[in-house]
């Protein structure tokens, strides 16, 4: 389904672990600001919570002199914080840990009391697993996993780092783009985030990728530009399970919640410049697999079971 100079192209296959004749979901898409706000603090940051089977996403339009707090009782796992524009500075307080962090990337916030702060008006992205329960019920989705979509493996975290929790913090600008890699990606024990290149226009429609995962969710959060997802759903021995190919398109921000085993890829559209971070819970054994893929392997190692090549 790759092009053959696509870095993809390669991966190896991990076996299905999930039942093959459950039903379907669809396509779920969420335009952040068409929809209102799941909240809003007294001066004004405003954020928006949407989930997947594993996870809870919160888009924030953070405010300055607003803070976005956990406390210890509540974060008892550790959460990322994704920066997805160069022009965003933030502070980052975790205990007694305290960075200044400026541009776009991947922060790894440790368990226990933390504290975001803008310097001005800042979009950001906080991603926490579905053991943090008190963020559950604020989704404006809930209602969809009310039982868990038996397409998706449940939540099994990977080994927590070596050295410890501890404030971690990855620029893309420390990590220059290199032949060969896809993209930019980092991980946590719950989570992997692959920062896609911004690209200026709109994508060549006879270069597009349709792929599938087996058994993963894929969280596609459009950061930049318009864009249409297309997704085939397979059929399945039940004529009542059949469902029409979807074009959902989307400006940005926008979440599109992609099920498996569904047949998906993403056009960029119009002018100006596109940019998409995917976003997976837990991490993906196949990037994880690829020597060089993952930016911070060195300290979130992956299982015994998947070795690197």
């Amino acid at each position: 389904m790759y092009a053959p100079n696509d870095p993809r192209a390669a991966l190896n296959t991990a076996p299905v672990t999930t039942n093959p004749n459950a039903p379907i979901a669809a396509l779920a898409t969420y335009e952040f600001l068409a929809l209102p706000p799941d909240e809003v603090t007294e001066l004004g940051s405003k954020t928006w919570y949407v989930r997947g089977q594993n996870f809870v996403l919160a888009f924030t339009r953070l405010v300055p002199g607003d803070a976005l707090r956990r406390d210890a009782a509540a974060q008892r796992e550790e959460y990322v914080v994704v920066l997805p524009h160069d022009d965003i500075t933030i502070d980052v307080t975790a205990g007694a840990e305290s960075r200044t962090v400026t541009g776009s990337g991947v922060v790894i916030v440790p368990p226990g009391d933390s504290e975001l702060t803008a310097h001005g008006d800042a979009d950001l992205v906080r991603l926490f697993d579905v053991r943090t329960t008190d963020l559950l019920a604020r989704c404006g989705n809930a209602s969809e996993y009310a039982e868990p979509h038996p397409r998706v493996a449940p939540l099994e975290p990977w080994p927590e780092p070596p050295a410890g929790h501890r404030l971690r913090v990855y620029r893309n600008a420390d990590f220059p783009l290199r032949p060969g890699r896809f993209g930019r990606i980092f991980r946590s024990s719950a989570f992997m985030v692959n920062f896609g290149d911004p690209k200026d226009g709109p994508r060549d429609p006879d270069r597009l990728s349709p792929h599938h995962h087996d058994d993963f969710e894929q969280c596609s959060l459009t950061v930049a530009g318009d864009y249409i997802h297309h997704v085939r759903t397979p059929w399945t021995s039940k004529r009542s399970q059949w469902r029409a190919d979807e074009h959902a398109a989307v400006g940005s921000p926008a979440v599109a919640i992609i099920p498996p085993p569904t047949v998906h890829t993403s056009q960029a559209i119009g002018d100006g410049v596109h940019m998409l971070i995917d976003v997976f819970s837990p991490p993906r054994a196949d990037f994880s697999a690829k020597a060089g893929w993952v930016l911070n392997a060195d300290e979130y190692p992956a299982p015994d079971h998947i070795t690197t090549a």
